[in-house]
């Protein structure tokens, strides 16, 4: 057998193992049971308004059900940070017994503002690097968290992108891996943001505020405003 040839059924066999394991390809593939057993959760918070809506989206969750919690955010974000800390505090969940509960986790960013996309590439590669190492590499090294979480939740951030084809490394290599929810931000009133374009095909479930938005070919679900 050729080089060539072998090269050619190595990317064929590799784009069929992509198509399999995309909830879009199949509607019914992939469905979970719904349990009560703690769940473990990472989101996403993206800064400014991104984070103001992932945390509206985080508070309205039993956190007894959603341990533990893991605040995702890109460096210099302290502000998120802070945001985060204060929504454990409302919840009334942070005592000597629970503070291993939550954690926040910071990582390079994708792309920063006003980045010309020229740069863009170089620090695009170092975020998911930086994604595979926590969503990968990282869980094999906690005992009992063969999973970097059960469920990731995103709403926009160019970083979630990036996070999100972290965990899919582990889907297409057959390792335990996040489900993937990722809900439009409430300003794309009239078309999806760049980021809800890239990940609809890959979101395990993919929810709009506006009922608009739906009438764009591909998945979505509508369950009113959320945020």
């Amino acid at each position: 057998m050729s080089l060539s040839l072998f090269v050619l059924l190595v990317l064929l066999a590799a784009l069929v193992r992509i198509y399999w394991i995309l909830p879009s390809a199949n509607t019914t593939r992939g469905k979970r049971k719904r349990s009560t057993e703690p769940r473990s959760l990472a989101v996403f918070l993206g800064s400014g308004g991104h984070t103001t809506e992932a945390l509206a989206l985080v508070s309205a969750l039993d956190f007894s059900r959603y341990i533990p919690r893991t605040y995702i955010i890109s460096q210099g974000d302290n502000l998120s940070a802070q945001k985060a800390a204060s929504l454990e505090l409302t919840k009334g969940v942070l005592s000597t017994k629970s503070k291993d509960e939550y954690t926040i986790l910071k990582i390079p960013r994708a792309r920063r503002v006003h980045q010309s996309l020229l740069t863009t590439p170089p620090t695009a590669v170092v975020a998911l690097v930086a994604c595979i190492y926590h969503i990968v590499i990282a869980p094999f090294f906690r005992k009992g968290r063969p999973v970097f979480a059960d469920v990731l939740l995103v709403n926009g951030p160019g970083t979630c992108f990036t996070l999100c084809l972290g965990v899919y490394v582990n889907k297409f290599f057959g390792l335990p891996a996040s489900q993937i929810i990722y809900v439009e931000s409430f300003a794309r009133v009239k078309s999806l943001s760049l980021s809800g374009r890239l990940l609809r095909p890959l979101a395990d479930r993919f929810v709009v505020q506006w009922p608009q938005l739906l009438q764009y070919k591909g998945r979505g679900e509508y369950h009113g405003w959320l945020v």
